[in-house]
Order: structure tokens, then C-alpha cells, then sequence
């Protein structure tokens, strides 16, 4: 039976100096277990980006930020320096995308610049200007509108600079009543007239407002995207840096982690989890964790002028992401790994067996800085996690390892509609057929190590090829206390949501102890 050490430990209790002992040992064995995880999930050509990735992904999901700290955070990285251009240019890709009007006037009080944009490029002026339509000039697009609009305004300085394809060129007043003849002009050779000779055209208001709907950025993003850099960084333009402000204000948190930390190297990511500490300093008692952001909050409070990030992704692999990780140490090159992990899960149930508390591993914590005391937590929970994944269990088991835990439940019929279904599948041996075509994989040695773990799809190794009781076709669900019977749970998930629960509980005692 696994024991979830959810008995509330009696701080007043001796700590004798058996228990002392247990616990030290507990500790050696826990940082014995980092180290082989770090080994695998730092091994293969991908280092330690998909612990990376995991880590972005939870720092994401965190949403106590008011919209100016979120603010202030992402431009003290823009203002930095040295200048990361590859952050910049993602954060303007996303304007880009998101706020092209707001771009497009800025465009449009430079319109003149934009000379240079066409100057050469046949290609360029063909796409923006050559939009005429057939039906009248009202329904003339983009630069098309503008170079018309112009040339009527301005006919006394420009209009000889119009080229037609026909034999003889339009008057002003036959285009006025035929619009549609703007069909025939040669736009390639009238743009580049307007280029030599006309640079009034450039900074008019015709073509200002054909710019302003920001449309034009479209035509080559990366040209673009160069321009504003220039005007962020060697003109520190002032509207410019206004757009990014309230871009950066409106967006949402978990949209700017996802584009854009995962660019920065890692003493870059360093200095966000400082600045996010200093947003959560005062917040040293969070109510509420069970929501795995806040207790990441505490730790980030503690994370303070450090040089490395390994110590926060192994926490953030084992505590948060850990069914992403089991997946990982089930890859198909990792057999040495996977044995040495179950015999140092084996040694540490054979110690915390032989007592029925956390006290010796809590009293061992409250010895250490947060950061690796809260990261002995996660290791802990992370060896529940395997033990409730690779023990075989029946309904009748996991029922008693509620009621042994001191974990109310009450049985969800939630999937009872889906049972024959269910029940089908598990009969047709496709379950059974999936794990021998795995392990006739795992002989083939495949080259192909890495994958994107990060998706919720059911980790169901452990659990199909130890289901000899035919637990998985009933589908059965349990509400439980531990989240206020609020959810249903299946034994599919029941092992994360567990390994979580017991993180989290161990971690209010922690810091009430504190």
C-alpha cells in the first residue's frame, strides 16, 4: 500500500535521533533521485529544452500579474542590455499580427521613409500599387488608391509622369468620367517616375492614409520587422515604444509566455523569474496551493541573483509537469535509466515505510533554503506518482487507498454510459497489441529519442500492461475531498492528481513551520 503521508505531522514531537537519521537518509536518497532524473532529462541533442519548455509553460499559467507588472517585466527584457533582437522581433511579429492598425499609424506619420520600401523592387510596387478595380475609382485598394487620389490632386506636377500601355496616354478629365482606364496604366514605370521626380507623392496624405490600416506590413514582414528595430533602438521613437506599451498592457500573459520565452537564452530567463519574484516578495504565505502557480509564486520570491535555472526545472519537471516527465524516462533509449529510478524509488519506500509521517523529511527541509526544500517536496511527490502508476490496482485497492489516507470519496457515474465501450475495446486486445508493437520498438533501438511531451494525452504504459483485473474497462471515476468532490476522477489520472495533492499539503506544512 502506498502511503501518501497525509497525517498532519506533531511538530511538537522528539526528534529522536532515529528519526534524524531516517531523515537524512531520506534526503540522500531524494538527491540521489535528481540526479539520475537530471541525467535523462539532460541527455540527447535536445539538452534541456523540453524541461525548458515545461518550465515557460508553467510560468504561463500563472495569472496573479496585473496587467502593468506583465507590462513592466516584458519591456525592462526590450530595454536590457544588450539589445536581444530575436525577443523584439517576436514581440513585433505579434503586433504585427494582433494591433496592425495601431502599427499602420505609425507608418503613416512616415510615410515618406517608405520611398526607399519601393525604390528597386518591381515586385514590391506591383503588389501595393496595382490594385485598380473595374467599376470606378471608389473601389480602388490600397496604394492603387492613393497614387490616384494623388494624380488628380496633384495633375499641374505629376500627371506626366503617369505611363500608359496604349498608344497615347489619358487626360485628367476622360480618367475623371472612366476610371476604369487607370486599368492601363503601367504602374511599375509610373511608381518609379513618382520615385525620381515626384517626392511630394511620398509624404502626402493619399498615401499616409493608404498605409494606415497596416496592410502594407504583409508584403515583406521581415522589412518590417527591421524597421521598427531601427526606430526602437537607434531612434528610441517615442509612439513607437507607446504601441509596444499598451500592446504589451492588453495582452494576455499566458499568449506573451508562449511566443516569447522560450526565445531568450537562459541567463535571460533567469532575470524574468527574478523580476517575477520581486512582483510576488510579499506574497510568503500563499492561501491557496492546490493552484500550482501560487506555490511557483513562492518559489520565485525565494529566486533571487542566481546564475543557473536547474535547480526551478527539475522542481517545475517533478511537481508540475510529472506525467510529462514519466513519459520521458519511458523513452525508448532510456531501459538503464528506468531501472536505476525503480531501485531508488525501492529505497525509499523501504525508509519511509518504516515510519508513518513526513515529520524526519520536513524537519530535514526546514533545515534548507526554499528553493531545495521545496524541490525535496517535489522529488517526494514525484516517487508517489511512479509507486501509484506501477502498481497494478483494482477498484477495491484504490478505494482503500483513499480510506487508508484519511481521502473521503463517493464513486462518479460520470463514464458509466461509455462502460460496454469501454469494455469492448479492452477485450479486442488493441491495448494489448500497442504495448507489444512498443516493446518490439524498444528492441529495434530507435535513433529517434525526442518528442514534444507537453500534449495531455494518457500516460498508459504502467496502467494497461498491469491491469490484470480489468480496471480500465469499467471506467470508473471517484469524486473526492481532496479537491472538494468538485471533479471526477479516473485511476488514468488519479495518479498525478494525487502525487499533486500531497505536494501541495506537504507544502503548507513546511512553510507553517517556517
Amino acid at each position: 500500500m502506498v502511503n501518501l503521508f497525509l497525517t498532519k505531522p506533531n511538530w511538537k514531537q522528539e526528534n529522536t535521533g532515529k528519526d534524524s537519521n531516517l531523515g537524512k537518509q531520506w534526503v540522500i536518497l531524494l538527491k540521489k533521485l535528481e540526479s539520475i532524473i537530471w541525467s535523462f532529462v539532460t541527455s540527447g541533442g535536445g539538452g534541456k529544452s523540453e524541461a525548458r519548455l515545461w518550465l515557460c509553460n508553467s510560468v504561463a499559467a500563472i495569472n496573479s500579474l496585473t496587467p502593468r507588472q506583465q507590462r513592466d517585466l516584458f519591456v525592462k527584457l526590450l530595454r536590457k542590455r544588450p539589445v536581444n533582437k530575436s525577443l523584439a522581433s517576436q514581440v513585433l511579429h505579434m503586433m504585427f499580427e494582433k494591433r496592425r492598425k495601431e502599427v499602420g499609424d505609425v507608418l503613416a506619420k512616415r510615410s515618406y521613409l517608405l520611398e526607399k520600401f519601393f525604390d528597386g523592387n518591381p515586385v514590391r510596387i506591383m503588389q501595393w500599387f496595382s490594385n485598380f478595380a473595374d467599376n470606378g475609382g471608389l473601389n480602388h485598394k490600397k496604394g492603387a488608391k492613393a497614387l490616384s487620389q494623388f494624380a488628380f490632386v496633384n495633375r499641374d506636377i505629376c500627371w506626366e509622369e503617369l505611363q500608359w500601355k496604349g498608344k497615347h496616354g489619358q487626360s485628367p478629365a476622360v480618367v475623371a468620367t472612366k476610371p476604369h482606364y487607370f486599368l492601363d496604366l503601367d504602374v511599375q514605370k509610373t511608381v518609379e517616375n513618382f520615385i525620381e521626380y515626384v517626392p511630394e507623392f511620398w509624404s502626402s496624405d493619399e498615401f499616409a492614409q493608404s498605409l494606415r490600416d497596416g496592410n502594407i506590413l504583409s508584403i515583406d514582414t521581415k522589412y518590417f520587422v527591421e524597421f521598427f528595430l531601427g526606430l526602437m533602438y537607434e531612434e528610441d521613437a517615442r509612439d513607437v515604444w507607446d504601441v509596444m506599451n499598451e500592446f504589451l498592457t492588453e495582452e494576455t500573459f499566458s499568449s506573451l509566455c508562449s511566443r516569447l520565452l522560450i526565445t531568450l537564452e537562459e541567463g535571460e530567463l533567469c532575470t524574468v523569474l527574478e523580476l517575477l519574484g520581486r512582483n510576488f516578495s510579499l506574497q510568503t504565505e500563499p492561501e491557496h496551493f492546490e493552484n500550482s502557480s501560487c506555490w511557483l509564486e513562492f518559489v520565485f520570491s525565494e529566486f533571487k541573483d542566481c546564475d543557473t535555472i536547474d535547480e526551478i526545472l527539475l522542481l517545475n519537471a517533478v511537481a508540475i509537469k510529472g506525467r510529462q516527465l514519466l513519459r520521458l524516462l519511458l523513452d525508448e533509449e532510456s531501459e538503464e535509466e528506468q531501472a536505476k529510478v525503480k531501485d531508488i524509488i525501492s529505497q525509499i519506500c523501504t525508509i519511509s515505510s518504516s515510519i508513518n509521517s513526513m515529520l524526519p523529511l520536513l524537519n530535514e527541509c526546514l533545515k534548507l533554503h526554499s528553493v531545495e526544500a521545496v524541490k525535496l517536496l517535489g522529488l517526494q511527490s514525484w516517487v508517489i506518482h511512479h509507486q501509484l502508476l506501477e502498481q497494478p490496482r483494482s477498484l477495491e485497492s484504490w478505494e482503500s487507498l483513499f480510506s487508508n489516507n484519511g481521502i473521503s470519496f463517493k464513486k462518479s457515474d460520470k463514464y458509466a454510459f461509455v462502460d460496454h465501450i469501454c469494455s469492448e475495446e479492452y477485450n479486442s486486445g488493441s491495448d494489448d497489441d500497442a504495448l507489444i508493437k512498443r516493446k518490439h520498438r524498444k528492441k529495434k533501438k530507435s535513433k529517434k529519442r525526442r518528442r514534444n511531451f507537453d500534449d495531455d494525452d494518457e500516460l498508459l504504459l504502467f496502467d494497461r500492461s498491469n491491469d490484470s483485473l480489468g480496471l480500465q474497462s469499467r471506467a470508473v471515476s471517484w469524486c473526492l475531498s481532496t479537491d472538494g468532490f468538485s471533479a471526477s476522477w479516473t485511476n488514468v489520472d488519479l495518479p498525478e492528481h494525487l502525487s499533486k495533492f500531497c505536494f501541495s499539503t506537504w507544502m503548507k506544512w513546511l512553510l507553517s513551520a517556517r
